[in-house]
């Protein structure tokens, strides 16, 4: 194993993924829940993630390349997609819940968890360490950053419980404003990358 491969890895992706900062967005994601559909939808979400992130880190590069997707595109859709969330948590709205509608998948597993970030870095991760032990040990930093991120979002649904509703709709508000401010910046990176 890979000592560097793997801290690096696991670092990089929960820098990317924010466990704590995505946890009270997913606070406000899931609020139209109950506390039982809350906890299905971080393990759904955090499962959809894994897949999405173990699937790019091994097939990523030629999916993209054989679509002729650049990561700066996957940037800026991704950017956008977390700007309408954003959206939706200053209007201090429920999001949809019902059978149509399914948060744990979009916008929770994606663009959120695994979005462009948590994307091109598990692929350029990949890319640099060619050897075996160098991608077995990427591989058990993506499982470690994504059970810290699990467990993240279990633990925000019982922390909800004992917060008063008027802290839970200020903090949707601020976090919204913050995480607009990161949907732009995924969108202007990508446009920065495709005109470099």
């Amino acid at each position: 194993m890979d000592a560097r491969a793997f801290g690096e890895s696991l670092v990089t992706l929960l820098v990317i993924m924010d466990p704590v900062g995505g946890a009270p967005i997913f606070l406000a994601v899931t609020a139209g829940l109950s506390p039982r559909e809350r906890q299905i939808a971080a393990l759904r979400a955090v499962g959809a993630a894994a897949v999405l992130v173990f699937g790019f880190a091994l097939f990523g590069g030629l999916v993209l390349e054989y679509l002729s997707v650049s990561i700066e595109s996957l940037s800026i859709a991704g950017g956008l997609l977390l700007l309408l969330v954003a959206l939706e948590m200053l209007r201090g709205e429920d999001f949809p819940s019902g059978p149509s509608a399914d948060v744990a998948l979009v916008p929770l597993a994606t663009p959120l968890l695994a979005g462009p970030g948590a994307i091109a870095t598990v692929i350029v991760l990949m890319r640099r360490h060619e050897e075996v032990g160098g991608r077995v040990s990427v591989v058990l930093g993506i499982a470690v950053a994504i059970l810290i991120v699990g467990a993240s979002l279990l633990l925000a649904e019982r922390v909800a419980r004992y917060l008063p509703e008027g802290i839970v709709s200020f903090l949707t508000r601020v976090f919204g404003v913050l995480l607009s401010a990161i949907a732009v910046q995924l969108i202007v990176d990508g446009v920065k990358g495709l005109t470099d």
